[in-house]
């Protein structure tokens, strides 16, 4: 396997820009084809809603507010910072049979696990690109907390937040979740397997060797305090980025104050940049992905996060359909063009 952690030619990348060309993502074997220019076609499908208006500190009907009667019946405590409880609708459950049945070509087996709501905040009206830092490192803390605690019972910990309507959020009021099961997910066995190879022939981490690499390149957005804000050479959302330590780390328990400070600048400046790209809240999906538990050698796995936003311009997304879902993902404009986008959001 090529081990060779330096970037391509930046000349050499920039003309083979030019024309449709695939790409390799490191982190789990596959392909993403990139067709920069689509974006000039014209657009007669649909677009994405304005945002409503600016919601209210408090909101009396939403059951995620403090003192608030939830749909199961439990009233929320009047809490003051990050409040954690098990989503009264989990897709998870930890009392599961662990069951299994059939054979060859037809196979199922029970699964274990739970599932909780992380509010980020008593605030109805505040996401995490308003929040001051020290509220998002209470997040963080939350975060590591709940996945250690998640992890002494089961092998892999979700930490995720769909932001918008657009992305799936059934409530307005900031909020996360994390989910965490006795199975290893497809995605997550992909990461294990590419890192370890990796770490067996050359004894780093994949995404240490990744970051280092990237450094002072074209898909750098943000590089400080020891976290790279970056869109991967491999992205296949448009604006797609990734958070990652430039030091060994495999889970946010890892971190010490000094990295979770810098970190919560981090989260701070990238939601920040989203929102200001279009000027409108700016919907995704985000997840944590860390070392899985019992599972895998940790010492291979880099800790990092994923920011999957669907929108191509202010109100058209892109949509992940017909040779996307049958053949491999495909992306309208370079992850250097989006980095750079990104890079002059704030600048704006």
């Amino acid at each position: 396997m090529p081990t060779d952690p330096r970037r391509p030619d930046d000349g050499a990348l920039a003309a083979l820009d030019a024309e449709p060309h695939r790409r390799r993502n490191a982190l789990t074997g596959e392909w993403v084809l990139v067709s920069a220019g689509r974006t000039k076609r014209p657009w007669l499908g649909a677009e994405e809603p304005e945002p409503p208006e600016e919601r209210p500190a408090f909101d009396p009907g939403c059951y995620l507010c403090p003192s608030n009667t939830r749909v199961s019946g439990d009233v929320n405590p009047p809490y003051a910072s990050t409040f954690v409880f098990t989503n009264d609708f989990a897709a998870l459950r930890p009392d599961t049979s662990d069951a299994r049945i059939g054979e060859g070509l037809f196979r199922a087996e029970g699964t274990r696990g739970t599932c909780r709501v992380v509010c980020f905040s008593p605030r109805h009206d505040l996401t995490l690109a308003g929040m001051d830092a020290d509220g998002i490192r209470t997040v963080i803390d939350v975060w590591a907390e709940q996945t250690t605690d998640l992890g002494s019972r089961y092998r892999w910990v979700q930490v995720f937040e769909n932001r918008g309507a657009a992305m799936g959020a059934s409530n307005p009021h900031p909020h996360g979740q994390i989910w965490s099961g006795d199975a290893l997910p497809v995605e997550a066995t992909l990461e294990l397997t590419e890192q370890e190879r990796h770490h067996a022939v050359t004894g780093r981490r994949l995404l240490t060797d990744y970051a280092l690499a990237e450094r002072g390149g074209p898909r750098i957005v943000r590089d400080a305090d020891g976290w790279l804000t970056l869109v991967p050479f491999w992205a296949s959302w448009p604006f797609e980025a990734m958070l990652v330590p430039t030091d060994p780390a495999a889970r946010l328990a890892d971190l010490a104050d000094a990295r979770r400070d810098a970190l919560a600048l981090a989260l701070q400046d990238l939601n920040r940049r989203f929102d200001a790209l279009f000027r409108k809240p700016f919907p995704f999906s985000m997840g944590w992905h860390q070392a899985p538990f019992g599972a895998g050698d940790p010492e291979a796995w880099q800790l990092h996060a994923h920011f999957y936003p669907p929108l191509l311009r202010a109100s058209v997304r892109k949509f992940m359909v017909g040779y996307e879902l049958l053949s491999e993902p495909q992306r309208d404009l370079t992850p250097e063009e989006g980095a750079k986008r990104l890079r002059e959001a704030l600048e704006r």
